[in-house]
């Protein structure tokens, strides 16, 4: 989950596996995926295959890339960044899956203003140079791989961007008072048309304020459509792809109480292991204008 984007940013560590259950159905793996060619249903079904994927793919059965990525409607020829990669789990399935006539960008919160201190914020700076660590790419030539922070967007890259897919990060953007200028960035990056997918924690709609304002991980999905439409965007469609009804969105130690991060170590777990990873909003939007 992102609250493991801080370490990331600090210590450069990679997401956790997932041992757990089942928590959530699957799709079969006859079944088509809408939204996306049969070639690219081909070609991505191909890419989740890889044997360069053994540890990530325990993850898929929460996190369904092969639905998030058709709902999306990313295709093999797009330009698509991917904010705040983290361990580059997304990474190892988008780099190679847009490697033949496409392209992917690593894309990283401008750091400077994060309420982090000077060393923080400078090894955080440092993160695009270094993305993505050989671990994160097993699969990907590295010379396929471009990444840089919100505040450093090359002129000739704005407006060409096909997606931008912003996954499981809103919390923080929104706890660390940012939001609004990074989404105004991705905005940019966009060309006319082009589409920002979200994926996030998703909190009760009935949820208090003060317990859906980030700092425990879970946003409402209406703040969430109201804040981004508000922002120049219009919203495309929801999907409940990455749904967990399981979870009840209600910890006092928030969503990392959840796989993978297990915030109250050994305490329940088998409890939580059985709800698996968070009930997750899955959202589509068209840049207005």
């Amino acid at each position: 989950m992102k609250r493991l984007i801080i370490a990331a940013a600090l210590a450069a560590t990679p997401f956790a596996a997932v041992t757990a259950q089942d928590a959530m159905p699957e799709m079969g793996t006859g079944d088509a995926i809408p939204g996306i060619s049969d070639a690219a249903q081909a070609r991505l079904a191909a890419v989740l295959a890889d044997d360069a994927r053994a540890e990530d793919a325990q993850r898929d059965r929460y996190r369904h890339p092969a639905e998030t990525i058709a709902f999306m409607r990313v295709e093999p020829g797009m330009k698509v960044a991917d904010y705040a990669p983290g361990g580059g789990w997304y990474t190892r399935v988008l780099a190679p899956y847009l490697a033949d006539g496409g392209q992917y960008v690593g894309l990283f919160f401008a750091p400077d203003t994060l309420p982090f201190d000077d060393d923080a914020k400078a090894r955080m700076r440092a993160q695009p140079a270094a993305y993505p660590a050989e671990e994160a790419r097993p699969n990907i030539p590295e010379s396929q791989l471009t990444a840089y922070s919100t505040d450093r967007i090359p002129e000739a890259d704005l407006g060409t961007f096909d997606r931008v897919i912003v996954m499981r990060m809103m919390h923080n953007l929104m706890r660390w008072n940012v939001a609004d200028n990074e989404l105004k960035a991705i905005r940019s990056m966009l060309k006319p048309g082009g589409m920002l997918g979200i994926v996030q924690h998703r909190a009760k709609a009935d949820a208090t304020a003060n317990y859906a304002d980030g700092n425990h991980g879970y946003l409402r999905q209406q703040d969430v459509v109201d804040y981004v439409e508000a922002l120049g965007f219009d919203l495309v469609g929801t999907s409940e792809v990455n749904a967990n009804p399981r979870d009840d969105a209600d910890y006092p130690d928030g969503v990392w109480t959840l796989p993978p991060s297990y915030a109250l170590k050994d305490r329940d777990k088998a409890k939580y292991t059985a709800i698996g990873e968070s009930d997750r909003m899955t959202l589509l939007f068209r840049k207005r204008g």
